[in-house]
């Protein structure tokens, strides 16, 4: 079972805004994956292309980083209630285009430059698609 389950994408044209959601699975085991102890990270994925981080979320919510396409325009958070982590995009641009993966990983460490590989826990991924 997919520990993680995002939900938001869609099709807007450019210039509009989506939010990305990222929940644990109903499995009872998979709660503490998107816990504000783990580092919690959003990437995307074109065809052909290495996903790529996007933007990430320390623990505990102390920081959070972006890479330098989306800064200013992308927002991550973590909703400590509905333990739920949130990307809010703004200014949509069709280079955005992807497949969009939640993902969690223990320990202190974290960074939107971090591959993928480094991320034991994912979501099954939403579909971002921006037309012009």
């Amino acid at each position: 079972a997919q520990e993680l389950v995002e939900s938001g994408g869609g099709s807007v044209q450019a210039g509009g805004s989506l939010r990305l959601s990222c929940a644990a699975s109903e499995a009872s085991e998979y709660t503490e994956y998107t816990s504000s102890r783990n580092c919690m990270c959003w990437f995307r994925q074109v065809p052909g292309k290495e996903r790529e981080g996007v933007a990430c979320i320390w623990p505990g919510g102390s920081s959070t980083g972006y890479i330098d396409s989306v800064k200013g325009r992308f927002t991550v958070s973590h909703d400590n209630v509905e333990n739920t982590v949130y990307l809010q995009m703004n200014s949509l641009k069709p280079e955005d285009t992807a497949m969009y993966y939640c993902a969690a990983r223990g320990g202190s460490a974290c960074s939107p430059v971090f591959s993928f590989r480094l991320f034991p826990y994912w979501g099954q991924g939403t579909q971002v698609t921006v037309s012009s």
